[in-house]
């Protein structure tokens, strides 16, 4: 477990959406296909993913691939979805990939970290529930944390995480990777996040942990993705 301070790791932001409204948007999105995860190491089920936000607009552009921010456009899928855009736009600073993600009832998604998608690394990933239920469980950092729908929770995905869905019924959120900026740290500031650490802070992984990581960037086979990934096995000698 990496040393964060429990306020770095994850906290609830002061927003609270409309789960009718947040319900009736993605009832529009069901029109569309939701793809497997392009990491079947982390989950295998099927009608995972839909993009919202991706690479060059495309709807099976399903990655989150820090850094390519000019690249980053609107889906259709998100074109008549009006409230989604409303909470989209609460977050006043500019936004890389937007999904939702759909963990079926019974399933699990297995424990993995995102490299480099922490706050400290000028990111930060934001989760809206849409559905869920009261056997959905968040765990990160090996702590359980339990969002209800229409938060928003940030978590640093930079270090290890699941989610386990032992309910019967899927659980959807509406997931919002964003780019860090004056108002966020401002934000961050409120909710207590201590910005001393950051400074002092060095994630080092485990040669596991860094090894899983290579495995992912790969699968996203984007020249970053894989740059990333020759800095990373040089660096632990992978």
């Amino acid at each position: 477990m990496k040393n964060y301070a429990p306020q770095n790791a994850s906290f609830l932001l002061p927003f609270q959406f409309d789960s009718k409204l947040l319900q009736a948007d993605f009832d529009k999105c069901k029109a569309f296909n939701f793809h497997k995860n392009y990491i079947p190491e982390n989950y295998d089920g099927d009608n995972y993913i839909l993009p919202l936000r991706s690479i060059d607009g495309k709807l099976n552009n399903i990655a989150a691939i820090p850094g390519n921010l000019e690249r980053y456009k609107d889906t259709p899928a998100l074109s008549n979805c009006n409230y989604f855009q409303e909470v989209i736009a609460t977050f006043l600073c500019e936004k890389e990939t937007i999904r939702l993600m759909n963990l079926a009832a019974g399933t699990q998604i297995n424990t993995h970290i995102d490299h480099d998608s922490g706050y400290e690394d000028g990111v930060f990933r934001i989760h809206v529930p849409i559905v869920t239920n009261e056997k959905v469980c968040f765990i990160l950092n090996e702590k359980a944390i339990q969002m209800k729908a229409g938060e928003a929770w940030y978590t640093n995905v930079n270090l290890p995480h699941s989610v386990e869905n032992n309910g019967t019924t899927d659980r959807v959120h509406l997931v919002i990777d964003c780019v860090r900026n004056e108002w966020s740290d401002q934000l961050f500031q409120s909710m207590g996040y201590d910005f001393d650490q950051e400074q002092e802070l060095e994630i080092v992984y485990s040669k596991a942990e860094a090894m899983q990581i290579v495995e992912e960037l790969i699968h996203q086979n984007t020249p970053y993705a894989i740059d990333l990934a020759k800095q990373l096995k040089s660096k632990y000698k992978i």
